[in-house]
């Protein structure tokens, strides 16, 4: 796991990751990240088509990937299934973007 404090950090660097936000399309218009790296995919959808659901910049099992919803239980859930079929470099993002709002940016939004 990693904290929204040590997310906003790498937000703000160069460095190469995917943030994977597993949250439904209507929570997005309430409270997101904007970030090039931001790769949104609701959870129902990775759960009704599996592996084949993932973008192209996440099916690789070495890229860094940092893994977001709201408080951060579904993103927990995603982590676990990732790491159970081999992905080396996920973390979920403690505290979802509720935490991110209310300890880094309220600017993104809280619902």
């Amino acid at each position: 796991e990693i904290d929204v404090k040590t997310l906003s950090e790498k937000l703000k660097s160069e460095e190469e990751f995917v943030l994977l936000d597993v949250r439904e399309a209507d929570e997005l218009l309430r409270a997101k990240i904007e970030d090039k790296r931001l790769v949104h995919l609701p959870l129902s959808q990775l759960a009704s088509q599996g592996i084949a659901a993932l973008p192209a910049v996440v099916q690789s099992q070495e890229r860094q990937v940092y893994i977001l919803c709201h408080h951060g239980n579904r993103s927990t859930q995603v982590t676990r299934w990732l790491m159970k079929g081999g992905w080396k470099n996920v973390s979920n993002v403690r505290g979802g973007i509720d935490d991110y709002a209310r300890l880094v940016d309220p600017s993104v939004g809280m619902y």
